[in-house]
């Protein structure tokens, strides 16, 4: 649904979507997700487990990786001499982790549901650099009938991963190419804050089909080539709907990362990127699988997405 969840997340995975949609949960859930993009050479994993805590409240974990795995680390490759010995080569990975907690709560009336995420951020490239960060996300979620409303602010305090640089891997990379790479990196990125707003509405179409539709608004504080773009701030539109056979079989569909395009003969185009999904339920387990940008419509490449979720509800 190209991210179109922030208001109807209401399951475990709203974790990482919108952690107010956790107070939905009414008994243990797990999930686990897998994506791979660029023709496989990044992956990117994903688990989690939720649970309520009591009438009114649920909590959660979560941890993601998102890692290059087996590049090739060619420093040594040409000692002083100029000869080339390739026992030299070694591999490495660049990868992302993210470990979550999350709490969820009803509030004020039992249609407001307020959430928080506390997020440690990983990062790791090899023997070569790695960091810490801290964060947090706020979300919101109000239900009005067939109305639903969302509201995320991801690191809403700004979020900092700090660098330590291994100094004697580093001046391997100095001397790998003379004149390039001379001076150490920034030890501090700053992930500033983020909001996304959401509203859905659900629509009954005869005995046995649900209609689900959600349009989301992405903002960031910064210039960038989304289609509403100005000098301190960006908004990206995004949209999503989902058909609902009794509870059992689900087809979802959604229109995202739309930006505004320069080409190489300053022209300027508007690319958007559709995907296309299909789950399935059953005795409590529900498969999910989506395919993004189909037909490469837009910058990026296709991917493929799988997810499980397990809801030990049905057992009880």
């Amino acid at each position: 649904m190209s991210k179109s969840v922030v208001a109807t997340t209401n399951n475990v995975n709203a974790i990482y979507w919108n952690p107010a949609g956790l107070s939905d949960v009414d008994d243990y859930q797990g999930s686990l997700m897998h994506a791979s993009y660029f023709a496989g050479i990044a992956n990117y994993n994903f688990a989690a487990f939720a649970m309520p805590v009591d009438a009114v409240s649920s909590l959660g974990f979560s941890i993601i990786r998102f890692g290059v795995d087996d590049i090739l680390n060619t420093t040594e490759l040409i000692d002083g001499q100029g000869n080339i010995n390739y026992d030299k080569i070694s591999l490495f990975s660049a990868a992302d982790y993210a470990f979550t907690i999350a709490y969820s709560r009803n509030i004020i009336n039992k249609n407001l549901y307020l959430g928080v995420n506390t997020k440690i951020i990983r990062r790791v490239i090899g023997d070569f650099a790695d960091s810490w960060g801290f964060g947090f996300d706020l979300g919101l979620q109000f239900k009005r009938k067939e109305w639903q409303f969302g509201l995320v602010v991801r690191d809403i305090t700004t979020t900092y991963n700090t660098w330590s640089i291994n100094q004697e891997k580093f001046d391997l990379i100095k001397a790998a190419i003379p004149g390039e790479n001379q001076e150490l990196p920034e030890k501090v990125e700053i992930t500033k804050p983020k909001i996304q707003l959401g509203v859905a509405r659900k629509f009954r179409l005869g005995k046995n089909f649900k209609l689900a539709t959600e349009l989301d608004l992405n903002m960031r504080f910064a210039q960038t080539n989304d289609l509403i773009s100005a000098k301190n701030f960006s908004i990206e539109p995004t949209f999503g709907l989902q058909l609902d056979y009794s509870n059992f079989v689900f087809l979802r569909a959604g229109i995202g990362n739309i930006q505004n395009t320069t080409e190489f003969d300053d022209t300027s185009s508007i690319t958007f990127q559709p995907n296309i999904g299909l789950g399935f339920v059953y005795k409590g387990i529900q498969i999910d699988y989506a395919l993004t940008n189909i037909g490469s419509v837009g910058n990026a490449l296709f991917s493929n997405i799988f997810s499980i979720k397990f809801d030990y509800a049905f057992y009880r």
